[in-house]
């Protein structure tokens, strides 16, 4: 008899080599995009006015880089982390080609590693996944890896292949919009003051503004990417975590804190690339969400000066306010470093900043 349902994958099902062609493409619309402005507070003028996308050379207003980084990795969660106990970080993500409202996406993932925990009860997967859009345009390509529950605890699998990640994505591999152009550059609709030159390396920026995120709001932004891991929709499954309760999906926070960044990074036209990125704590319905900057880097970018890459540091903390209060990024715990157990995000990544020119 055909099973009807799908329990997801557990950590001994996945194989190292394994191609999974995730099932439910999304057309993204200005619906989604409408509703994702509403859950994160997203002021970036390039995702809302197609006017300004235009001056740009854009064709309409484009679907927002991480709106389309959460419709991608939505669709891997039922193959890939139904049965996660976290998702854990991401690395070598590049942003390939714009996406437009109307357009549609699919994911494919291949597992790189698995390497099980000690404590026997889970073990943490490796994969690469792709999106692509209904020309078979890549538009989007990361690295992820997440703890999965076994099946069976009692018995041990010996999975110890865990791959290596890339470290960087490097200047030459940023991919900048093709057709992008600064002729008829107006910095009025976003506000900002502050272009690629004006960034300094070891500059720290405090997006100043926190921003509370109720149950409701993460849950319904969940169910708009479609991600369909237990952990953050089971409240009744939940209590029996040692959490006791819902998890916030951690991708959500990585828009919150985005969202934040409007104030201080305003003139940005887009996410480039995720070098490397963290989860550190968990984030729960209530929290608190502020963020800060640090600039790591600037470059160039090969046959481009109208625009330039800054290489940023975000971090993001849950109902402690940077600006006023003391944090150390990461303490003494058991006689190693930890984050802080008020940092819920470290993100490295390259965005993409108009020159003064």
């Amino acid at each position: 008899m055909v099973q009807k349902t799908d329990p997801g994958n557990f950590f001994e099902d996945f194989e190292p080599g394994a191609r999974l062609v995730h099932a439910v493409p999304r057309t993204i619309t200005e619906g989604d995009c409408s509703l994702y402005v509403g859950l994160t507070g997203d002021r970036f003028p390039l995702h809302c006015s197609a006017e300004y996308a235009r001056s740009l050379g854009y064709r309409r207003e484009t679907v927002n880089d991480l709106l389309v980084f959460h419709m991608v990795f939505g669709k891997t969660v039922n193959d890939v982390s139904l049965n996660a106990v976290a998702n854990l970080g991401y690395a070598g993500l590049r942003f390939l080609a714009p996406v437009y409202p109307g357009d549609t996406v699919r994911s494919v993932s291949e597992v790189m590693g698995k390497k099980e925990n000690r404590s026997g009860q889970n073990g943490v997967v490796w994969v690469r996944t792709t999106g692509d859009n209904q020309r078979g345009e890549r538009v989007l390509e990361f690295y992820r890896w997440v703890m999965v529950n076994k099946r069976d605890p009692q018995t041990p699998t010996g999975a110890a292949d865990a791959p290596a990640m890339p470290s960087e994505v490097a200047v030459g591999d940023l991919v900048v919009p093709a057709g992008l152009t600064l002729e008829r550059y107006e910095s009025w609709p976003s506000g900002g003051r502050a272009f690629f030159e004006d960034y300094e390396k070891g500059e720290r920026i405090d997006h100043v503004d926190g921003m509370t995120i109720e149950e409701s709001e993460h849950a319904i932004a969940t169910r708009l990417y479609q991600n369909t891991a237990k952990v953050h929709f089971d409240g009744h499954g939940a209590k029996d975590t040692r959490f006791g309760r819902r998890l916030m999906y951690g991708g959500h926070v990585i828009s919150v804190a985005r969202a934040l960044t409007f104030n201080g990074l305003s003139n940005a036209l887009g996410i480039l690339a995720f070098n490397g990125g963290t989860h550190s704590n968990p984030t729960f319905a209530g929290d608190t969400i502020f963020a800060y900057s640090e600039v790591l880097d600037r470059a160039a970018l090969p046959g481009r000066s109208d625009v330039g890459a800054l290489r940023l540091r975000l971090v993001a903390v849950k109902n402690l306010d940077p600006t006023r209060e003391e944090l150390s990024l990461k303490v003494e715990k058991d006689g190693r470093q930890s984050y802080h157990s008020n940092v819920v995000l470290d993100l490295d990544y390259w965005l993409l900043m108009p020159s003064k020119g």
